[in-house]
């Protein structure tokens, strides 16, 4: 018999040493992992050039501002004579209010047209360009312009859906490796009872304490727990490979998690944490990419019925410039711009029947009203999922506390069992089946915790955030 107690004293100190050693393990926490996810993952790249897109539309909007400068050049020979030789330069410079112009023009030929003969040395000009009715409040340019500054706003809207897509998948990969990790521990220690039980039994029967068939009950219950174990070890490995499909480094090298590394444990500070239904659907109504989204295409379809309204009115543009000889040498004085030497222009137009006025305009309403539609249906939908998702995570909440009772419970039917077992007054079927329903409630314990997390980062998704964010 004292032999047998050795043996008994030796195993359980087996059972200490492994759990010691899962103990030492180093713990990747989730923020840890969110830093590594959110910096290197190319998901999460690609979303940022979405923003430098968005800034590129804005600097080529902000480009039909820019200052252009121009050159025409003609000359024609013909006959051994020159005909004409005719310069045409100038810039011009946009304005919000017009354009303002300066050149300089020379022509010299035999065959000049009159509107051509110009001063020896040439000629400046300097003037504007200005609208009057059509294009005074806006005109294409400053809509695309307006349009690309509101671009920037939905480009950052698509980027924050698509980083919450992906942290929603890493969220829900994640707690799925905390539970196969968890699952394994459950079952690891399972198994080492189970064969400590085992070669309890075999010790017994070889001192004739037992009958040779009562290892058998033992033996079954050991193999049951050893299949248990070994596809628990390849879930865990599964689980572990998957979420190392997030982990790049720097340098876009792929990361893989060690066997030696653990998740966090389950905080039941998260459930006490949780806010008001109302935070979350106030969250969406504000921040939600898709609600965003759609806001932002109904300012964009506003600065295009402001532009269609606008071209309603008739196209009527002045242009003016002062005009001057060009000085051509240091003997020249330099003179004031007479008053009396300009060009004036005045450019009207006027569509008879504005059809393809009014059909722009009526397309635009429909577009504003269909987006318009699209938005309420999608607030409604992201509000009720909210709903669902809330309750989901109450009702888990409550089921978590109900479970970790039941545990206890469990637990005092094993230990009461296994003391009664010890007395002799049980049987080793008694206890194994005790301790396989601890066990199966321990498990199902970590499953609850594990759908707590994984609904509770879909909920702060559907409120169009999550929680690493805000």
């Amino acid at each position: 018999m004292r032999h047998f107690f050795i043996l008994l004293f030796f195993i359980f100190a087996c059972v200490l040493g492994v759990q010691a050693q899962i103990t030492e393990d180093s713990i990747f926490t989730f923020e840890e992992f969110y830093d590594l996810l959110i910096n290197n993952h190319p998901v999460a790249k690609q979303a940022r050039l979405l923003n430098e897109n968005a800034e590129q539309e804005l600097r080529m909007a902000r480009g039909n501002f820019d200052p252009k400068l121009s050159a025409d050049y003609t000359q024609k020979q013909y006959d051994k004579k020159t005909y004409y030789d005719i310069l045409n330069s100038g810039l011009k410079i946009p304005f919000w209010w017009g354009d303002l112009k300066a050149g300089y023009k020379k022509a010299e030929g035999t065959f000049l047209s009159p509107e051509n003969t110009l001063p020896e040395t040439g000629l400046v000009y300097a003037g504007v360009s200005v609208p009057i009715l059509q294009g005074v409040l806006i005109d294409e340019r400053r809509a695309t312009l307006q349009k690309a500054k509101i671009f920037q706003d939905i480009a950052e809207a698509e980027q924050r859906k698509e980083v919450n897509k992906l942290v929603l998948t890493a969220v829900k990969q994640y707690w799925e490796w905390y539970f196969a990790y968890q699952q394994y521990l459950l079952l690891t220690e399972g198994y080492l009872l189970a064969d400590f039980r085992y070669r309890g039994v075999v010790s017994k029967v070889l001192v004739g304490d037992e009958a040779p068939i009562d290892s058998v009950e033992a033996k079954i219950i050991l193999q049951t727990r050893d299949i248990e174990l070994r596809q628990a070890a390849v879930q865990l490995q599964n689980t572990r490979l998957l979420l190392s499909n997030h982990l790049w480094a720097t340098d876009e090298t792929p990361l893989e998690i060690p066997e030696n590394m653990k998740p966090q444990d389950f905080s039941e500070e998260s459930h006490d944490a949780l806010p008001a239904i109302e935070f979350f659907l106030d969250q969406a109504s504000n921040n939600h990419p898709e609600v965003l989204k759609l806001r932002f295409k109904l300012q964009q379809l506003n600065v295009d019925e402001r532009l269609y309204k606008n071209n309603f009115l008739p196209s009527l543009n002045i242009e003016y410039n002062l005009l001057n000889e060009a000085l051509a040498g240091s003997n020249k004085e330099i003179t004031t711009p007479q008053l009396q030497n300009y060009t004036f222009g005045l450019v009207a137009s006027f569509p008879l029947f504005l059809r393809k006025e009014r059909s722009k305009l009526q397309i635009n309403k429909i577009k504003q009203n269909q987006t318009e539609l699209d938005l309420l249906q999608t607030t409604r939908e992201i509000n009720n999922n909210i709903a669902i998702s809330y309750n989901e995570l109450q009702n888990i909440r409550n089921l978590i506390r109900l479970q970790a009772q039941m545990v206890e419970n469990y637990t005092r039917l094993r230990d009461g069992e296994q003391q009664k077992f010890d007395n002799g007054e049980s049987s080793l079927f008694l206890v194994n089946s005790r301790e396989a329903k601890l066990i199966e409630s321990q498990v199902k314990l970590e499953d609850l915790k594990q759908k707590y997390e994984k609904i509770r980062a879909t909920l702060y998704y559907q409120a169009g955030m999550n929680e690493w964010q805000n």
